[in-house]
Formats: C-alpha cells, structure tokens, sequence
C-alpha cells in the first residue's frame, strides 16, 4: 500500500455506506469525519508513535503511534470510510473479473455477480469504477437477505 492510494469519492463512499457496507476500522484506513468544521480532512488510522529510545550505539527514533492532531474521540458514526481500490477489490472478492482502461481514459471493472452475466462499470478513476461495482454487489447481496 502506497501513502496516497487512491480513494473513492466521498459521495460514493456515502452510497457504499448507506448501502449496506460495514467497516470495521484497521490500521491505514482513511476517513472523514462528517462535521463541516472537518470537511475536506482525510485522515488515517496509525498505531504508531514515535518514541526515542537510547541505545549505548546511539538515539533511534521508534515508530509506535502517534496522533495528528489533538482531536480526542470520533463516534465511528460521525465518520465516513473511504476505501482504497485494493480494499474494494478485496470485498468483490471472486466476482471480481478484470480492470482495465478504455481507450477514452476511463476506468472498467469488470464482474460477475451471483452467476448473472458479466457487467461493467465505469467512471474517471479505478476506486470509482470499484465502488460502482461495490454498490451492486452490496445492494444484490442486501436485496438477497431481506
């Protein structure tokens, strides 16, 4: 995983949420928190702090958890995830078919659901195109136990 991973928009993100998709929170996980005081802040979920530890050899700087700021507490409510491709592509599990780019730059994700005919999403950019199909699948496998 890369520091700047691409991620899903915020307004697909919410419609993965209220569609159904559960986080459950993990370290490099990002998110917003919905407060308009807060808006536009991504942040990341880190367990690590840097402490310095004195060795005979000389300082090491150890990384073990910090915090960016001096938020307190977010109610997992209050937060918004924002899943990174290799998460959404993990979620689509086995109906996950292909990726690819079509000639006018956007972005194809292809996928099997339930044994249905392939389909195809795309959008501007890969976590984009990968939450379309996320939807789909979500709002499927919801539909299916209600």
């Amino acid at each position: 995983m890369t520091a700047h991973a691409p991620l899903v928009q915020v307004e697909l993100a919410r419609r993965l949420r209220d569609a159904g998709l559960r986080w459950h929170p993990a370290s490099g996980d990002r998110f917003v928190v919905l407060q308009d005081a807060l808006a536009g802040e991504v942040f990341t979920i880190s367990e690590m702090t840097i402490e310095a530890h004195a060795y005979d050899t000389g300082t090491v700087l150890g990384f073990n958890g910090t915090t960016e700021w001096a938020l307190d507490s977010v109610a997992l409510g209050d937060a918004l995830w924002l899943p990174r491709e290799d998460q959404m592509r993990e979620l689509l599990g086995r109906t996950f078919r292909s990726l690819a780019r079509s000639t006018d730059g956007r972005y194809q994700v292809v996928v099997e659901l339930l044994g249905r005919p392939e389909q195809s999403f795309s959008a501007d950019t890969a976590a984009d195109a990968y939450a379309e199909a996320l939807l789909t699948l979500v709002a499927t496998a919801t539909a299916r136990v209600g």
